[in-house]
């Protein structure tokens, strides 16, 4: 009997993470008071510490800026490892209405359809309140990609169509081609869930070896492909947004930005007080000692 989509996330959720990951989590958590953090991204399959790792931490209350997520970069040395952690943190209700398609947002419920896991809660409310909104974050994408893909195809080409569409769609560095890497890296999540979300949604389908039918109006087809050309002309220029706002409030920019500089070209460096507090300017000298060590080694 194939999985419901309530099952298929209870058993994300339930699936094991490093310890150290599990108590990174609760610090930043207790940090900011938080409901609830997600664990997300490629340290989650690989199961790894080294690089950075990505959590999304949803706070109680209402919504404080109305430019969101902040994003933050952490450096926490527990068990003498020293962890790296990009930080997304927005209002739970926001996040919640996101994963719904109820913003205007085109990243939230592209980002957890994809795999992502519960590191830590509150309490089992706040657990139970995290799996409601990755469900919605499911349906939502599950919805959009039947609208944006063809009449009849595998699963894969239906997720295919809806990737390549968010990415067009946002200001993304990645090249022609993600959507196939996102797929090949997780395909045993992708395995189902578009029927679970299907049947979740009161969509009917037929499958006949391997190819799926989604029998959904024409009308409500429509409908949704309006949602997203709305969405889909608001996406660049709400995310150029949002870059324009990290270059002045990403916590941590410097370091986490001396940190990628030393791991790509191996140049060692220093945050000073300045650095850390003005990293836009800051970013000229920087690329200016990285070509001159560079060319030194020559």
């Amino acid at each position: 009997m194939t999985d419901t989509l309530a099952q298929r996330i209870a058993r994300q959720f339930a699936a094991s993470v490093h310890p150290s990951v599990t108590a990174f989590a609760a610090r930043l958590a207790n940090e900011a008071g938080a409901d609830a953090v997600l664990f997300y991204g490629s340290n989650l399959r690989t199961g790894e510490l080294e690089g950075v790792l990505d959590f999304y931490i949803l706070l109680p209350g209402p919504q404080r800026e109305r430019i969101w997520p902040r994003v933050s970069y952490h450096e926490w040395t527990h068990d003498g490892v020293t962890l790296r952690a990009k930080v997304a943190t927005m209002a739970f209700q926001t996040f919640e209405r996101a994963a719904a398609g109820d913003s205007r947002d085109t990243t939230i419920w592209a980002r957890f359809v994809q795999p992502s896991t519960l590191a830590w809660s509150r309490d089992a409310a706040a657990a139970a309140r995290a799996q409601a909104a990755v469900g919605a974050a499911m349906r939502t994408a599950a919805r959009l990609a039947v609208a944006l893909g063809p009449a009849s195809a595998r699963e894969e080409d239906f997720w295919r169509a809806l990737f390549r569409a968010t990415y067009k769609a946002e200001f993304r560095v990645e090249k022609p081609g993600r959507e196939d890497t996102i797929l090949a890296a997780n395909p045993a999540h992708y395995d189902g869930l578009i029927t679970a979300a299907l049947a979740e949604e009161g969509i009917a389908f037929t499958r006949d070896d391997g190819v799926l039918t989604p029998q959904m109006q024409a009308a409500e087809r429509r409908r949704l492909q309006g949602w997203w050309r709305a969405r889909a002309r608001r996406g660049k220029p709400l995310n150029f947004l949002r870059l324009l706002k990290a270059s002045t409030t990403f916590d941590g920019a410097a370091r986490y930005a001396a940190w990628k500089v030393q791991r790509h070209t191996g140049v060692a460096v220093e945050v000073t007080p300045w650095r850390e507090k003005h990293p836009v300017l800051a970013a000229p000298g920087v690329l200016w000692k990285v070509w001159r060590a560079r060319r030194k080694a020559r």
